[in-house]
């Protein structure tokens, strides 16, 4: 999976939990904070996309990133350490 499929699913998977942003254009540089997501949303939003990976990584490792494309980074970087 490329890193940019990695951020699709990130994308898909907010706007399953915030439809409001069914609309936003996402951007790397987007914080999901700025854009409505509590606490709360934004931990099911990464579970939902670790669900669909079949990827486990430590919650605590979750909320280094910043944004979506650091976010889609991180997961992206532990896929392909998975597949090596």
């Amino acid at each position: 999976m490329t890193r940019d499929e990695v951020f699709a699913l990130i994308v898909e998977r907010a706007r399953e939990v915030l439809p409001d942003l069914k609309n936003h254009e996402f951007k790397d540089d987007d914080r999901l904070r700025d854009l409505g997501a509590n606490s709360l949303d934004r931990a099911e939003i990464a579970m939902l996309v670790l669900e669909s990976l079949s990827l486990s990584i430590a919650r605590v490792e979750l909320f280094g990133p910043s944004n979506v494309g650091g976010l889609a980074d991180l997961i992206h970087s532990r896929l392909e350490a998975r597949a090596a």
